[in-house]
């Protein structure tokens, strides 16, 4: 016999964009965003007898979320995510679990003539800032925020060696090394159990997320790298002394290789060890390091 074991469903890659006009200053803010809306509860017959009463469709999530948009802040989006996942479960009784994923996409405000102008910006980078917020009825709201796509590169102060030699070893060890990755960190905030909570803590979110970013980047820069391994611990040792509300922090950073390319056979042209200037990036396969540091 058969059993539904899990099941959910919703609206995913919602695009949003919302614009705040001052009308004291004559200037204009921005955020464009992708949401993305899971629902779970007593919607067991719609997959197992064809029962549709029990659905709320897609197209319908699609518009909650852009009258939502309009009736509250976007900004943070740690509280956005959280007041879309709580109407669901708190507007529809058989619904019980909402989860809501949001990805916000850079616009920067443009300098012109040496002042920030008033309503033009541009995208200035592909990395994002993450939410995601999963409201469970009786139980309160989960939100884990994060910085992706953070693409960084140091030409020295990082090293890899005293690692495993056996005989399938061929990397050499280095002492200095072109160090480059793509910066996915994330962390988890202890459980709110309320909207109300969340409201409460809306200022440490901006806060939370410039402080984790400036962490990683000075870190990234001035730390003496050993390893990414030791390096990704240092930064999250220091978001979690930073923000006493956040219970773990999670990393995954893949390393981007730069190879040195030996041009000898070029008139004996010196290209290796300390002459090195002339490398090959590398796309694929890339190491991968990855953890989470909790309390």
């Amino acid at each position: 016999m058969a059993i539904l074991n899990t099941a959910r469903y919703g609206k995913d890659n919602i695009r949003v964009y919302k614009v705040h006009r001052n009308e004291q200053s004559g200037t204009q803010d921005v955020v464009e965003m992708t949401v993305g809306v899971l629902l779970q509860g007593d919607i067991e017959t719609s997959y197992t007898q064809a029962d549709n009463s029990v659905v709320v469709a897609t197209d319908s999530t699609k518009n909650t979320v852009y009258v939502l948009a309009k009736q509250n802040p976007v900004s943070p989006p740690e509280l956005f995510a959280s007041i879309v996942a709580s109407h669901f479960v708190e507007t529809y009784k058989h619904i019980h679990t909402a989860e809501v994923k949001i990805v916000v996409h850079k616009w920067t405000r443009m300098t012109v003539d040496g002042n920030p102008h008033p309503h033009s910006f541009l995208r200035d980078g592909a990395d994002t800032r993450n939410v995601e917020a999963r409201a469970d009825e009786g139980k309160g709201i989960t939100i884990r925020s994060s910085i992706a796509g953070l693409l960084v590169l140091k030409s020295t102060g990082s090293a890899f060696h005293g690692f495993v030699r056996d005989e399938y070893t061929t990397l050499p060890e280095v002492n200095d090394r072109i160090l480059s990755t793509e910066v996915d960190c994330g962390w988890t905030w202890e459980n709110f159990s309320t909207l109300n909570d969340v409201k409460a803590a809306v200022p440490k979110f901006d806060e939370t997320w410039n402080g984790a970013r400036d962490i990683t980047l000075a870190t990234f820069a001035k730390d003496e790298s050993a390893s990414v391994q030791n390096t990704m611990y240092k930064m999250c040792e220091q978001i979690l002394a930073a923000v006493p509300m956040v219970k773990e922090v999670h990393y995954s950073l893949p390393n981007k290789h730069y190879f040195e390319i030996d041009l000898s056979w070029h008139k004996g042209l010196k290209n290796t060890g300390k002459d090195a200037e002339v490398y090959a990036p590398q796309a694929n396969p890339n190491g991968l390091i990855e953890c989470t540091v909790a309390r």
